[in-house]
């Protein structure tokens, strides 16, 4: 049904090709996603053949009673807009009682209960328009409007064109609006990728404890990478921090934005790491109902964390030296290669040397990862940071604990913490502070269980003072020696990291020296290794 309120007669009109203005039209509106832009175009275009001073694309929503303006386009631009305004109960049972009614006339916009708050808003009340519901499958999107220029009103036919535009109107509207929507969500996920970055920041802590210290040197190697985009191989003992020296440089580095995804190579199965490196395509294997991206993907922009990386097995540490060297990958059943714009950085407990000889490591990938290697030396040998540590993880575990006090340590307390040798580096010093935390409630940690492994060392050593103690023959010290030397050294006589060298002595000699002092040797022979 179609209402007019003017009286001019398609006679007065030139004749239009339909098909030609349908085509031409519907190419203005589908020529850009921004709503606004391909309204213009759209408004440009329909000015030749009729009175039209502006046009504008509306959604109404019936639970709110609300219509919401979200492009509006005049000869001179297009713009985007969103503005709610919201209908009196007499538009709204208009709005109900015109649903199937697709396009209609107004004669005035003010006097409309309906386009009457729209034209207050664009201050349009005198002008006429023609109004257009947008229907797709039996669902109502929105409106389409087009207002005349002030002067000429549209005549039966010029509403016959604009009526042609229904359904290319409804198919922009409804394109434009899921853009806009898959736009708001990739904000909304990039804001919430800074919040979790944020976050984890916090977590793991920028600062580094003991930067000024026992790291000294350590930080000022990585002030010296971070702005690089070169591989950084980070070389320790487990529980050293390496994790944390991986977090400073990527926090001081151009990609600080991007993300940081850490792989533990020797937490995941062998047979599941290519597909949590690489990723995988869908039908890739058994249960690979959809494609997923891998680790390396979603470093995408930042930094990948490879720890432990001596526990790589020999088909991954192929793909990953083309990682490094080509900046790409393929997905696991997928035939497309995949850029990649990521840095890496490695750490690792082991000796990767002594994995190379035997065969066990890449000596390429070794080569390309150690372009910048960082030592991170023990707890043991930096014990001046000790203090801080000890401090830092008393406040961490009190925030986490909810407690409202910072428990002390006293001075005794910290010179028995000094005196440990600390094996388990500062992952042990860290578990140590909780612990002490939840048994000692009184406000001063006393640290009771480190206290009991330094008397059982003593104890464990040679004391003239002790009446009770056998005193030991010559031959019975130096072979409890020998046996302690060989422990540390895991079994080997030879080499730059054989007892022999450590105990000064030519490898035959310690060998013969061992034969008579009755300790075994050789391949078969298994030692309780010191850690």
């Amino acid at each position: 049904m179609v209402q007019t309120g003017s009286s001019q007669t398609d006679s007065m009109v030139s004749p239009v090709d339909e098909k030609n203005f349908f085509r031409e039209a519907t190419l203005k509106l589908c020529s850009s996603l921004d709503l606004e832009r391909a309204l213009h175009q759209c408004l440009l275009y329909v000015r030749r053949f009729m009175p039209a001073g502006q046009m504008g694309f509306q959604v109404y929503h019936p639970d709110t009673g609300v219509v919401e303006m979200v492009a509006h386009a005049t000869p001179r631009s297009g713009r985007a807009v969103s503005t709610r305004i919201p209908l009196s109960q007499k538009g709204r049972r208009q709005v109900a009682h015109h649903r199937l009614e697709r396009i209609r006339v107004i004669d005035r916009l003010g006097d409309d209960p309906v386009t009457g708050p729209v034209a207050d808003r664009l201050r349009a009340w005198d002008l006429s328009a023609v109004v257009m519901d947008l229907v797709l499958e039996k669902t109502m999107l929105g409106i389409f409007s087009v207002f005349n220029d002030g002067q000429s009103k549209f005549t039966p036919a010029q509403v016959r064109l604009l009526g042609l535009l229904s359904k290319p109107c409804a198919i922009a509207l409804t394109n434009s609006l899921r853009f806009r929507e898959l736009k708001n969500l990739k904000e909304l996920l990039a804001d919430d990728n800074r919040y979790f970055q944020d976050e984890l920041h916090q977590m793991t802590g920028e600062k580094v404890v003991g930067a000024g210290q026992g790291l000294r040197q350590v930080m000022e190697m990585v002030h010296q990478v971070a702005p690089l985009e070169s591989p950084v191989l980070l070389l320790g003992e487990t529980g050293t921090g390496k994790e944390v020296v991986a977090n400073a440089i990527h926090n001081l580095s151009l990609r600080r934005e991007g993300p940081f995804i850490r792989v533990n190579c020797g937490a995941i199965p062998a047979s599941l790491l290519d597909s949590e490196l690489f990723g995988y395509e869908k039908g890739a294997f058994t249960g690979a109902v959809s494609g997923k991206r891998g680790r390396i993907e979603r470093a995408q922009g930042g930094t990948l964390f490879l720890d432990e990386i001596g526990e790589l097995p020999a088909e991954a540490q192929i793909r990953l030296l083309r990682v490094l060297q080509e900046k790409e990958i393929d997905r696991v059943g997928g035939s497309e290669t995949i850029k990649v714009n990521i840095r890496v950085i490695a750490a690792t407990h082991r000796n990767l040397e002594k994995m190379m000889a035997q065969r066990r490591f890449r000596p390429d990938l070794f080569f390309r990862l150690q372009v910048f290697p960082i030592e991170i030396p023990p707890l043991r040998d930096r014990k001046t940071d000790i203090p801080d540590l000890v401090r830092y993880f008393i406040v961490k575990k009190a925030k986490e604990m909810k407690r409202p006090r910072i428990p002390a340590v006293s001075g005794a307390v910290m010179d028995r913490l000094l005196a440990y040798h600390w094996p388990g580096n500062i992952r042990e010093l860290e578990n140590a502070v909780e612990r002490s935390m939840i048994l000692d409630r009184s406000g001063i940690l006393d640290f009771s269980e480190i206290g009991l492994a330094l008397e059982q060392k003593n104890q464990g050593q040679f004391s003239r003072f002790s009446p009770d103690k056998k005193i030991q023959s010559m031959d019975e010290v130096t072979a409890a020696h020998i046996q302690r030397t060989m422990e540390y050294c895991n079994g080997r006589v030879e080499g730059e990291k054989g007892a022999a060298k450590i105990l000064g002595m030519h490898p035959s000699t310690l060998r013969k020296r061992m034969k008579k002092l009755n300790i075994p040797f050789g391949r078969k022979i298994r030692y309780n290794f010191l850690a």
